[in-house]
C-alpha cells in the first residue's frame, strides 16, 4: 500500500487539546476509502478512553447511532469480544499518563461521500493501558444514519488529550 497513501491532513498534539478533528474543510472527496493512523496518544486524566465520532460538514455527529464491535486480545488475561450499540460514540481501549501508555491505531473509513449509506470503519487497535497492561482490538462501527460524512473527531470523556499523532489519509484508486 506504499505510494497509495495521500496525507489529507495531520494534527501534531503537543499541548493539551480538548479534541482533535480530521478532515472537515480539509475534506477531499475524492477518495472511496480513507484510512486514519493514530500514534502515541495520551491522555491527561489516568485510565481514560480514547473516544471518536464521525463528523458531518465539519461537526461531530452526537447522535446515539454509534454501534461497535471488536475481538479483544489481552496479554493480562484471555481474549474477548466487546462490543456497544445505540452510543454516542466509539470507545477504544483506556489508557494512561504513565511512561509508554499510549493508544494506537489504524481505521479503516468507508462511504464517507455517500448520503444514501451508513458511514462505517474497520480498525486495528493497541493500548498498554494505565494498569500496565498491552492490549489490542481488531473490528469495526457504523454510524446507522444515511448522511455522507467528512470527517473524525478524536477526544477523551473525562480530560483533554495530551499529546499524539492524528493522521488522515485517501487510498488512491
Amino acid at each position: 500500500m506504499a505510494g497509495s497513501l495521500i496525507k489529507i491532513d495531520e494534527e501534531i498534539v503537543t499541548s493539551a487539546v480538548a479534541s482533535v478533528t480530521l478532515g472537515g474543510s480539509d475534506w477531499d472527496s475524492s477518495y472511496d476509502v480513507y484510512m486514519v493512523k493514530v500514534n502515541n496518544v495520551q491522555p491527561v486524566v489516568d485510565a481514560d478512553y480514547l473516544r471518536m465520532r464521525f463528523t458531518v460538514s465539519g461537526s461531530a455527529d452526537t447522535s446515539l447511532n454509534y454501534d461497535r464491535a471488536t475481538k479483544e486480545l489481552r496479554a493480562d488475561g484471555g481474549f474477548s469480544n466487546s462490543f456497544q450499540t445505540n452510543q454516542d460514540a466509539f470507545n477504544f481501549i483506556q489508557n494512561g499518563t504513565g511512561t509508554s501508555e499510549t493508544h494506537n491505531n489504524i481505521m479503516y473509513l468507508f462511504n464517507f461521500n455517500n448520503a444514501s449509506e451508513y458511514s462505517f470503519a474497520t480498525f486495528e487497535e493497541a493500548s498498554f493501558m494505565y494498569a500496565e497492561a498491552l492490549r489490542g482490538r481488531t473490528g469495526g462501527g457504523v454510524l446507522t444514519v444515511a448522511q455522507a460524512t467528512d470527517g473524525v473527531n478524536y477526544f477523551y470523556p473525562n480530560g483533554n488529550i495530551a499529546s499524539g499523532t492524528f493522521t488522515l489519509y485517501g487510498l488512491a484508486k
